[in-house]
């Protein structure tokens, strides 16, 4: 019995047992009894007809097969409780019901191999733990809850995995007034022997998430851009087929997304939003009939075509960017025609106008406006030549450099991690890549197999920095950026139902519920949901 035996002889010997002297009618067969305590060895069961006002009561090498709810409800008064080198490998939830008295509890020496997470609820006045020596992996999460008068705990000689199973035991164990002998891991391989004190709750991984699809919102869409509007989510889908820039808000009763309003915008390939105070703006860039900007100056009003963009200049639009320039707002509209050029519109009065024509003739397939050390910047994606990085140097935008190494690169989007600023690349033939910033260009951080990709877009969702690279002949590829290697590892598919030519995505919170939208080419528009698994429960 080692240490719970003999703390039993030194209970006896304080006056919880006399002599040994079964009282008539009150000692079950192969138990030996005492006024107050009462010793059972290789009875078959739980012994039954005990005194109600026993204190204490050892049961050795029985054939209990299991504790079940509310085995000890006939003596209440137990103060102690001892199992040693039985047979039973399951404790049930509230098994020890009714047992408010109980001080002294040890489990050791048996074959237990699952104990539930409710299986001490009650016993309010426990100060000292045993579950030495069984066949123990893990302990469910809360087991200790409500045992506030722990002072001694024993764990040792269980054969614990030490992976996400004992992150909780790891975190409790600093929070609690009580002695915890907890004995070494048995696996996985890597820390095999080690003492799990030893172990710091930091390096454990123990947090997953899943993107389930949802909603699917029917039309093919190119763009998905979110904005917030008076308080409230929304999202506007750029679908050209349908002709429009449909407008979609969370609607409360039903607990899904709904069409709000639909702007008239034929070949439409990017709906953009602007809001300014109690005024909303939507510039559609369409490829025929010209691009506009659509306005509501209030809540309450539904929103109109105000003005026509650069009609000149806007030939062949592919991607719009908003971006503010010495507190003004501006939009960059990339221009894939040989006529026409990219440019910059920005607010002037009541609307937007041409400020400035940037990389004309280079047919330009995507802008993607980033901050560096401090200042504006734009990149440019081409058919013809590499990204090109413009900066904002005196009320102009200038060419700095070019992306070396990034050849036939159709868009380019950024993130921020650590401090750092991250390039995700994407390129329809050959690897997509993530590129970091080092002060003076961006450097090559890893290729991402990505044939047939047309987006690779970076999302922050909650506290993870997510990339997705949507492909139009697999399925699209989620990735998830480790800390501690600064590298996008794969994280799932998404799927089913499986994305048809995805072309943008978009991360979007609403009743503490967070969606991603992804916009499809070829298919409707998928919403999925984002859920946090904990892989320590």
């Amino acid at each position: 019995m080692g240490g719970a035996g003999a703390l039993l002889l030194l209970l006896a010997g304080a006056g919880m047992g006399v002599a040994w002297r079964p009282p008539k009618g009150k000692c079950p067969l192969r138990c030996s009894c005492s006024k107050d305590s009462a010793l059972c060895e290789g009875s078959p069961d739980l012994p039954v007809n005990l005194s109600p006002t026993l204190l204490s009561l050892s049961l050795v090498r029985t054939g209990v097969t299991q504790l079940k709810a509310g085995s000890f409800l006939r003596t209440p008064s137990l103060h102690l409780l001892l199992f040693t080198s039985n047979a039973f490998s399951v404790i049930e939830d509230d098994a020890f019901a009714g047992l408010s008295h109980l001080q002294y509890l040890f489990i050791e020496d048996n074959e237990i191999g699952s104990v539930s997470k409710n299986a001490l609820r009650g016993l309010r006045s426990l100060t000292h733990l045993s579950l030495a020596n069984n066949r123990l992996e893990a302990l469910p999460r809360f087991l200790f809850r409500g045992l506030e008068t722990l002072t001694h705990v024993d764990l040792r000689g269980n054969p614990f995995q030490c992976d996400c199973r004992v992150l909780w035991l790891l975190q409790w164990m600093p929070t609690v007034n009580a002695s915890v002998g907890t004995g070494a891991c048995a696996g996985p391989a890597a820390l095999a022997h080690r003492q799990l004190r030893h172990l710091d709750p930091e390096t454990f991984k123990c947090r997953a998430i899943e993107l389930s699809w949802f909603q699917t919102v029917g039309e093919s869409a190119l763009g998905v851009e979110p904005f917030s509007y008076q308080g409230e989510p929304h999202v506007v889908l750029a679908q050209p087929f349908a002709g429009r820039c449909l407008v979609l808000s969370w609607d409360y009763s039903l607990q899904r997304f709904r069409p709000e309003e639909e702007l008239s915008a034929p070949s439409v390939v990017s709906c953009k939003p602007l809001v300014l105070g109690p005024s909303l703006f939507v510039l559609a860039a369409r490829l025929w009939g010209g691009s506009q900007l659509w306005a509501r100056p209030s809540p309450g009003l539904r929103l109109a075509p105000t003005q026509a963009l650069a009609p000149r200049r806007l030939l062949r639009p592919n991607d719009a960017e908003l971006l503010w320039l010495d507190g003004q707002p501006c939009f960059v509209v990339a221009d894939a025609s040989k006529a026409g050029s990219t440019t910059l519109l920005c607010r002037d009065g009541p609307g937007f106008y041409p400020r400035q024509s940037l990389h004309a003739w280079h047919r330009d397939t995507d802008a993607e406006a980033l901050e560096l050390d401090g200042r504006p910047h734009l990149l440019l994606a081409s058919a013809s030549q590499r990204p090109v990085l413009f900066h904002w140097v005196g009320g102009r935008f200038e060419r700095r450099t070019d992306i070396p190494e990034a050849e036939d690169v159709y868009a380019t989007r950024h993130f921020q991690a650590g401090g750092d600023v991250f390039l995700c690349l994407t390129r329809y033939i050959g690897d997509s890549m993530a590129m970091r910033w080092d002060g003076s260009m961006f450097r090559l951080l890893q290729r991402l197999p990505s044939r047939g990709a047309h987006v690779f877009q970076p999302l922050l969702v909650a506290r993870d920095q997510l990339a997705i690279l949507g492909s139009d002949f697999a399925f699209s590829q989620v990735f998830r950026l480790e800390p501690d290697k600064g590298l996008l590892e794969p994280l799932q598919e998404l799927g089913p139902p499986a994305l048809v030519a995805p072309r943008a995505f978009a991360h979007v919170t609403v009743a503490g519920r967070r969606f991603l939208f992804a916009a499809c080419f070829k298919g409707p528009t998928q919403i999925y949901q984002h859920h946090e698994i904990d892989l320590s429960a």
